[in-house]
């Protein structure tokens, strides 16, 4: 195996890949908690966390949190999913020590001041404000609303304005007690280290961390056909149409992807030569995928003027019905394979992708793939395989999320 694997006394499982010839290490604690796992009175509440667990402990500062990274040159950020939030630093070797020294006050020890919380919340607040106003934000937000209405996943990850300013100190301590612990983290770490070495240093600064697995609410998600739009008064409309896609764990993922960068997934795909290069409708146009336990959905994104939305929106469907129709050609399905193949491998030449790999794998449940397994599943993907699952998938419910200068009426004929 390219990765070693140890689970500690107390459940937390620390996983390894050891890159030889590099000096750099990325380490990452995985937390099994993300939007999906919030109560109403909790709602951003993951989110909110990844800012304030920033603000140190009782005897490290936000300051010094800071001043100590800074010194030794590293990076430290978080971000958080609906599914998961990961609190990373990338660091020289010599400093891994002390950077799992300050992600363990981090985590195990935050301060939660009250002052803090509440300059923090205004941060968050301003966040959300950027995101609103952000056409392109916005309308993911809206599609994803409509895709899983009625389902845990329909809540935005930022909260709302409502939820972050009613979101008391006990809210907050209380949704980090029940969702925060060494049987729901998994710290991976990749780069300049061994795993025996890694194993250790958790051991010295999480080993004496407590807290059982976190349960989740899984639920099938019922897909109806639906339109979800903000009007706007703006220059340019931002639209995504998509429907029910493939779970995390389906085996006709690997298809699917092939499919995607036929259908939008770069400069060559069929989306981008027939609505940009041949039509100049849109500067941006792509379809994507995404991929939950549970659920999943695809879309496609497009960014035009509104007097060329129908037109637009058209040359989509006609891209759709021909992938479910006929499928792909083989030089399509080769130059997909060889492009994905390349991008894969460049992808994952340093540290920090290593390490998200293995720590979003391994806390989903996902099987580990090296690098050379992950080509040789997309290298079997047949066009007879490509064009199975868009005949699967492509041709259910639709779903639209849209912001710009819209009425119902002039997009609800693309919902079937």
């Amino acid at each position: 195996m390219y990765y070693d694997l140890t689970t500690l006394p107390n459940g937390l499982r620390v996983i390894t890949e050891t890159m030889p010839g590099i000096r750099s290490v990325a380490a990452g604690a995985w937390v099994d908690t993300g939007t999906r796992d919030e109560l109403p009175n909790e709602a951003g509440a993951s989110h909110f966390l990844e800012h304030l667990l920033f603000k140190g402990s009782e005897r490290v500062s936000a300051m010094e949190l800071s001043r100590s990274f800074d010194r030794m040159g590293a990076e430290s950020n978080a971000f958080t999913s609906k599914e998961y939030t990961c609190f990373w630093a990338r660091l020289l070797d010599d400093d891994l020590d002390d950077g799992m020294e300050l992600l363990g006050e981090m985590l195990q020890q935050p301060a939660f001041r009250a002052d803090e919380i509440d300059s923090e919340r205004h941060v968050v607040i301003e966040e959300i404000n950027m995101s609103e106003d952000d056409p392109q934000d916005a309308v993911f937000e809206r599609f994803t609303e409509a895709a899983f209405a009625g389902h845990v996943l329909d809540m935005p990850i930022l909260g709302s304005r409502e939820s972050i300013l009613g979101m008391t100190r006990d809210d907050i301590v209380g949704y980090w007690k029940r969702r925060y612990g060494a049987g729901s983290t998994v710290f991976a770490i990749a780069g300049a280290v061994e795993h025996e070495q890694a194993v250790e240093l958790v051991s010295r600064h999480f080993g004496g961390w407590s807290g059982a697995a976190v349960p989740h609410e899984f639920a099938e998600h019922k897909w109806a056909s639906a339109l979800k739009i903000e009007v706007k008064d703006t220059e340019q409309a931002n639209l995504v149409m998509g429907g029910q896609g493939l779970e995390r764990g389906d085996d006709r993922r690997f298809a699917f992807d092939v499919l995607h960068h036929i259908l939008g997934g770069g400069m060559s795909s069929r989306l981008f030569q027939t609505i940009r290069e041949e039509r100049g409708l849109a500067y941006s146009v792509y379809s994507f995928a995404l991929p939950f336990t549970d659920a999943g959905a695809w879309g496609v994104y497009v960014g035009t003027t509104p007097d060329q939305t129908e037109t637009v929106m058209d040359l989509v469907s006609v891209e759709l019905e021909k992938m479910m129709a006929v499928g792909i050609t083989a030089e399509e399905l080769d130059r997909a394979k060889s492009n994905m193949r390349g991008a894969m491998a460049l992808g994952f030449e340093d540290a920090n992708s290593r390490m998200v790999r293995l720590g979003k794998r391994e806390l989903t449940s996902q099987e580990h793939l090296s690098i050379s397994e992950h080509i040789a599943r997309v290298e079997a993907v047949t066009g007879q395989d490509v064009l199975d699952v868009a005949r699967a998938v492509l041709g259910g419910p639709r779903v639209i999320g849209a912001v710009g200068p819209f009425e119902e009426s002039n997009l609800r004929k693309y919902l079937t």
